[in-house]
């Protein structure tokens, strides 16, 4: 059984692990939930049973004091559990420290998941060709931003497959070849023995021809 912490007993042992590092620790100071000084530097954690958006945009307002802010949860808080690595990469581009409380007992263990300090990600220069590729190559703008993600989508790849299908309805059976010059596809032999959606037929060596499931889904995407 899980037991709900509340905010406040998260705040004796990152307290304990400041005060262990030379600050001298407080809590609710203005609206800081906790401040800690050292000299000169001020660091501010910000307290919840549970990782939300309210946290975030606290911490947020707090970098109006110092660079140095925290956000502190219980560890087996339920959006940490499911989308750690996520959350990591959102703070750190948000320059936002992230410290994880774990309970065992009547023990109390901190962990620093996010540190503040210089952060640029990293490009996945694949991935973003690959979404240029898609943007270019689609022909119009046949899909309404923010529509559900559920269902058929129109894609670079499902306009190629309609463009085949199409002349394979106006035309009949072809071969490959033949379709792939006219239509200047210059895949389509493969995209026909792929036959990814079921719109095709092989009626003999490298000759296609509409199948009657093509003929009825091409309906719906004209």
């Amino acid at each position: 059984m899980t037991i709900k912490r509340l905010e406040t007993d998260l705040y004796p042992p990152i307290k304990a692990m400041l005060e262990a590092q030379g600050f001298t620790v407080k809590g609710e100071v203005k609206q800081c939930d906790v401040m800690a000084v050292r000299q000169d530097d001020i660091l501010v954690v910000e307290l919840k049973n549970t990782l939300n958006l309210t946290l975030i945009l606290q911490a947020v307002e707090r970098l109006a004091l110092t660079d140095f802010v925290y956000i502190a949860v219980p560890a087996d808080c339920a959006p940490l559990k499911k989308q750690q690595k996520s959350i990591i990469k959102l703070l750190r581009r948000l320059g936002l420290g992230l410290i994880v409380v774990a309970f065992v007992g009547e023990q109390a263990y901190v962990e620093t998941l996010v540190s503040i300090g210089d952060y640029q990600p990293r490009k996945n220069t694949a991935k973003k060709q690959l979404v240029l590729n898609e943007f270019h190559q689609r022909q119009g703008d046949p899909e309404l931003g923010g529509a559900s993600s559920k269902g058929k989508k129109m894609t670079v790849y499902r306009q190629r497959m309609i463009r085949i299908a199409q002349y394979l309805e106006h035309h009949g059976a072809t071969k490959a070849g033949v379709l792939a010059k006219a239509i200047d596809e210059p895949k389509a032999g493969n995209m026909l023995s792929s036959n990814l959606y079921h719109w095709f037929e092989r009626i003999s060596t490298g000759v296609y021809q509409l199948s009657r499931q093509g003929r009825e889904e091409i309906q719906h995407w004209r």
